[in-house]
């Protein structure tokens, strides 16, 4: 039950001349009550913080990151400072979030059913949107599931909390992350949040979603008895050992316990699995060798691209370009299915399924990561179904067919799916292998 704010109270703002109706209780947390709100007939979100939590210095962050302004549209950061008569404390306005958004805990619960695809771009999303913090110089300083929303249907996310964001290396709100998160020199109380504690949360993050498992959790996680803060804090912090560690099978998953890692860790290409283990072995205590957000970046869209579905049960499954399978083992219906033409590009890889789309990331060097609008896409053939084309949604392609026959692409026309031709995409070409 709310206890901070009165429904229908209103609210003053720092930056508004407007008031802030106080329109309905969403929840609460250790900091705070969050309540939905109207500004200027706009929803927007309220979080109002416990007497205890509402200090100058979390205020004097706030101020600052109002001042810098969202790294990314992704952010719900704060937008203004609110205060009311006769209530204690103060609390901030923030964009209001779309209720297609669910939890990563929804996700763990099995209550949200993502794609594949959805999800690495959720991933993908991620491994952005901190890229994008980072170098604005801030920390985030408690990356976890709880803090995280995505859309099952599409991968977009939201990133809330950021009332916590603080400049690297500075220590304003006394934040330092989520038990199970947390880097281990930060449960061994040897520094404070920062950057490269960031990236240890966010490869945990990235696990979890993938694997649906905690990447030290295994026997030795098993064999405790009582989960108090000292087992926690061996576990994570003092004996920290990756559950796939090749090098040390002490805390390898136990069958019946850690059954999500046993199963989801085989589905991947290696390029993948190898990212991981570099994460939580090399970069588990030595901060220089963590993976950088733009490493996850690049694996996260290879992996995407790798996507191919199987002819029989249409699951999604993974593809190493670099293995040059001619088939594959469906993880679902265990039945072999073969792998569709691929288009080899800009030293990509990329598997031409039904629903695979190209952007200007995979077409223009000078654009990588830029999703903005597809370049081109797949279609069928009007008069027969069975064949399908790469259609042209950019300027004027050249190709040259396996027989050395030169041909003109203009927009909106298609391309056959003909082994050895080669397309002239104008910056970049690209093979059909």
């Amino acid at each position: 039950m709310y206890q901070l704010l009165k429904l229908k109270q209103t609210v003053q703002l720092s930056q508004h001349n407007t008031p802030c109706i106080v329109e309905q209780f969403l929840g609460g947390g250790g900091q705070g009550e969050v309540y939905n709100a109207t500004l200027n007939g706009k929803a927007v979100a309220l979080k109002w913080y416990f007497a205890e939590q509402a200090t100058t210095e979390q205020e004097q962050n706030i101020q600052e990151l109002i001042k810098k302004g969202a790294p990314t549209a992704n952010f719900l950061w704060p937008i203004d400072i609110a205060t009311a008569k006769g209530t204690k404390g103060f609390g901030y306005i923030m964009p209001l979030r779309e209720a297609r958004y669910k939890s990563l805990f929804d996700l763990m619960k099995r209550r949200a059913e993502p794609t594949f695809s959805a999800l690495i771009t959720a991933a993908y999303q991620l491994a952005e949107n901190f890229y994008q913090l980072h170098g604005k110089g801030l920390c985030y300083r408690d990356i976890s599931h709880g803090n995280i929303f995505f859309d099952p249907q599409t991968g977009e996310i939201l990133i809330c909390d950021n009332d916590n964001v603080s400049v690297n290396g500075t220590d304003k709100t006394g934040v330092y992350g989520t038990p199970r998160f947390m880097a281990p020199e930060i449960v061994r109380a040897e520094t404070k949040p920062n950057t490269q504690t960031d990236l240890f949360s966010l490869a945990v993050l990235l696990f979890y979603m993938l694997m649906m498992h905690h990447p030290l959790e295994g026997k030795k996680e098993s064999e405790i008895k009582c989960f108090d803060l000292p087992a926690m804090n061996k576990l994570y912090g003092f004996e920290p050992v990756f559950i796939f560690d090749p090098q040390n099978n002490s805390n390898q998953p136990v069958v019946g316990y850690h059954d999500n890692a046993l199963i989801y860790w085989p589905l991947y290409p290696q390029f993948l699995r190898d990212l991981f283990i570099k994460a939580f072995t090399d970069g588990l205590n030595n901060t220089n060798n963590r993976i950088r957000e733009s490493e996850w970046r690049f694996a996260l869209i290879r992996l995407r691209d790798s996507i191919v579905y199987c002819q029989h049960c249409h699951s999604e499954n993974f593809a190493d370009a670099q293995q040059n399978q001619a088939q594959k083992i469906c993880w679902n219906c265990q039945k072999p299915f073969s792998l569709p033409v691929k288009l080899s590009v800009n030293n990509q890889v990329i598997m031409l399924n039904a629903n695979t789309q190209l952007f200007a990331h995979h077409l223009d060097p000078n654009r990588k990561y830029d999703f903005t609008q597809p370049l081109a896409i797949m279609q069928q053939h009007p008069q027969n179904p069975n064949i399908w084309g790469l259609k042209n949604l950019s300027t004027t392609w050249q190709i040259t067919t396996a027989d050395g026959t030169v041909k003109v692409v203009e927009p909106q026309r298609s391309v056959a799916l003909n082994l050895g031709t080669i397309i002239n995409f104008g910056i970049v070409e690209g093979h059909f292998v």
